[in-house]
């Protein structure tokens, strides 16, 4: 497929142009924090594909400790009371663990209390360890992390898991121990257990703070046993991780080094460095990639065009993108409801509003039905552009169709209606979204307290803070409501 001939041959100026463009858009972009975030329907799909190839990265190999309540909850329990017996004995531990000092030999204590170590007792206490650090502890809490970790792996009938160092690691990354954490790695690999893309995310995440993370790197580019299951070869798993933590100049470098090493790139490989010169903004490559692509005799996949339709999309290339979705029929590659909603959003952070209702409504024709997803995108495009009124109707439409509106799609609904100075609706539409078992976030109160206080309706606004408070929420962010202060 020759992508310029597609699009045309000056769209790779004006897309560049384009991306240089910023727009405020409203907080829709599926961000707890409410952040926007303009590539999430290209990115996320990438990512997800790459977590769900296997079931180890979303459980034990979770990206972030401190988000997965599993280590922290029940659902490993193998009897009842198992597990309930685990975490009185883990708190146990604890509290003898913090009382070590010169005064009072922890180690000794625990010894004579005869605990059946296990697996999930380790993990609850190291977790235990983790999820407590803080600035002036840290130095405590990796020596005593280590030192209980030591312990343990002298006991009998018990030997430690690669996820019992996953979590020394994680320790010591935020104890900031970064001396430790390699001599911990060293000896991991010693005792028979691969480097995963676990230990190399702990690594990277930590040790780029640090300036480091070209060193990290350049240790898995060379390890003989780094391993990570569904890539055929470590620079796949090394690409994935930088491109799930968003390294994307080292996506590049080891890109370089695949190549100069003689790997072959597959459809993985290409589809992160396409995302990745995206990112960059080095579209001038894309028609390259693709060239080599083809030369290789690789196709384009599900995800390729994903990323050329957002591409055209936030070029402003509706024409272009119809004949991309042509092709990829003509390859035998039907579009789906999320190739649709990524050029929707593309075509909508351009403006092009009445492109983005033919897409809409060709999505429709071709039998792929509007999510939720795709509506809030329409939602957020109308109310960007002042269009409170079509917002409302593709709002009632959506609920007509029994497409449930999310937090997203009401905190767009809320922001247009406060725009265009309907304060009553906005209010009536958060105790909707209650009514309806949608959860209000900060960025939703934020809006609406925002909104009222610019407008200088400050007892309304006070009265939806009490209200979001009386709830028990949000009530540690309060302070960060525009000019609760002075209320």
């Amino acid at each position: 497929m020759n992508f310029i001939n597609l699009v045309g041959p000056r769209l790779v100026h004006k897309i560049s142009y384009c991306l240089n463009i910023s727009r405020k858009l409203c907080d829709h972009t599926f961000h707890g924090d409410g952040s926007a975030n303009e590539f999430e329907c290209v990115e996320e799909p990438l990512k997800k594909k790459w977590r769900s190839s296997n079931p180890e990265y979303i459980s034990d190999e979770s990206p972030n400790l401190y988000e997965n309540e599993s280590y922290n909850q029940g659902d490993f329990s193998l009897r009842p009371g198992f597990s309930e017996n685990v975490r009185i004995n883990a708190r146990r531990v604890l509290e003898i663990l913090q009382q070590d000092g010169p005064s009072f030999d922890a180690i000794s204590v625990l010894d004579s209390l005869h605990i059946s170590i296990s697996g999930l007792l380790v993990r609850e206490v190291l977790f235990g360890i983790l999820k407590n650090i803080n600035y002036a502890n840290k130095t405590r809490c990796a020596k005593l992390g280590y030192k209980f970790f030591v312990w343990c792996g002298q006991q009998e009938n018990y030997s430690h898991t690669l996820n019992s160092y996953h979590l020394v690691l994680q320790i010591f990354a935020e104890c900031e121990e970064f001396k430790a954490m390699w001599r911990l790695v060293d000896e991991m690999i010693e005792k028979g257990f691969p480097a995963t893309a676990r230990t190399f995310n702990i690594l990277i995440c930590s040790c780029g703070a640090a300036g480091l993370a070209r060193k990290v790197v350049d240790k898995f580019i060379k390890s003989k046993t780094f391993n990570f299951r569904p890539f055929k070869h470590s620079f796949n798993a090394i690409l994935n991780s930088l491109f799930v933590l968003n390294h994307y100049k080292l996506v590049e470098w080891v890109y370089q080094q695949m190549l100069s090493e003689g790997h072959s790139p597959d459809i993985l490989t290409y589809n992160i460095v396409i995302y990745t010169k995206y990112r960059l903004g080095k579209l001038d490559q894309f028609q390259r990639l693709l060239d080599e692509m083809g030369r290789n005799g690789i196709s384009p996949d599900f995800h390729t065009y994903n990323i050329l339709l957002h591409v055209l999309g936030k070029g402003d290339k509706p024409l272009a993108a119809l004949n991309l979705l042509n092709h990829m029929k003509k390859m035998g590659l039907d579009p789906t409801v999320l190739h649709f909603t990524t050029l929707i959003d593309g075509l909508s952070r351009a403006g092009n509003l009445d492109a983005c209702k033919y897409f809409f409504d060709e999505m429709i024709k071709n039998g792929c039905m509007p999510d939720v997803v795709s509506y809030t995108v329409m939602v957020t495009g109308y109310i960007m552009a002042g269009e409170l009124e079509k917002a409302r109707d593709m709002f009632d439409e959506m609920i007509r169709r029994k497409q449930i509106p999310n937090v997203f799609t009401y905190n767009s609904m809320i922001h247009g209606l406060c725009m265009a100075g309907k304060f009553d609706e906005a209010c009536s539409m958060l105790k909707e979204m209650e009514c309806r078992g949608c959860s209000p976030n900060f960025v939703v109160y934020n809006t609406l307290v925002r909104s009222l206080r610019s407008a200088g309706k400050l007892a309304e606004a006070h009265e939806v803070i009490r209200k979001m408070m009386k709830k028990g929420k949000y009530v540690h962010r309060v302070s960060k409501l525009k000019g609760y202060r002075r209320f």
